[in-house]
């Protein structure tokens, strides 16, 4: 009667079937390579907890589904479909993110096809890698100082366009207005320009020059965000 327990209702001499110690196997190995790459995310990186909780699980969910495809080749095409049509997150996620989650499915996969050593394997170097590149910043803007954004507030009767472009040549590699709102009732324009300093160094005199032009109206400076739908 045990025995029945862990037996489809469709297998047939054709089909392998899974041993009760070799499932749990599968799933521990999986489980514990899931914990691994969780811990190697947290390290020097802004994560949420239900992030690292479903990073430490993926791998066993992986698993389990590539063992009961059991070799099907036409089950494991609808299983990858099915994974390519299934949104992870509700909300968009970074590249390192997505990066992650193809690393959990990747071992996952691995695991449920029983090679489990070379599950860990796998797991380890690129664990090592993803924690050597956060440990050094890789990627990271060293002259990311002199990418900025202006927000520059002036009176109605003074015309934008092109106000500013004598001292944006000077202090500037390059400029652009990406936005144009009217403020105060209608009695001033808010400008915003996103822009390259030529030096880092030279952003308070860029701002006392805008100030002139301006009247001494508000004028905020901010890091220049990529945007969202980049990766």
């Amino acid at each position: 009667m045990p025995d029945s327990v862990f037996k489809g209702l469709f297998d047939s001499n054709l089909t392998t079937v899974i041993s009760v110690g070799d499932f749990l196997l599968c799933i521990v190995c999986s489980l514990l390579i899931g914990l691994i790459i969780a811990l190697s995310y947290m390290y020097k990186t802004r994560y949420t907890k239900s992030f690292v909780v479903t990073l430490a699980i993926l791998p066993a969910v992986v698993c389990i589904v590539i063992m009961m495809v059991n070799g099907n080749i036409g089950a494991g095409v609808a299983v990858a479909g099915a994974f390519s049509l299934v949104r992870f997150r509700s909300v968009p996620g970074t590249a390192k993110e997505i990066g992650t989650i193809f690393l959990a499915m990747g071992s996952g996969l691995i695991s449920g096809m029983g090679y489990l050593g070379y599950a860990f394997l796998f797991t380890v170097v690129l664990c090592a890698v993803f924690m050597l590149y956060n440990r050094l910043d890789f990627g990271y803007k060293k002259n990311s100082a002199v990418y900025k954004t202006f927000n520059i507030t002036i009176p109605e009767d003074l015309d934008y366009t092109g106000v500013f472009d004598d001292i944006f040549l000077k202090y500037t590699d390059s400029y652009e207005l990406t936005y144009v709102k009217t403020t105060n009732m209608g009695s001033m324009f808010r400008l915003t320009y996103n822009i390259v300093l030529k030096k880092a160094s030279s952003e308070k005199e860029l701002i006392d020059k805008l100030r002139c032009r301006n009247g001494n109206l508000e004028i905020t400076v901010s890091k220049q965000e990529t945007t969202a739908a980049e990766l």
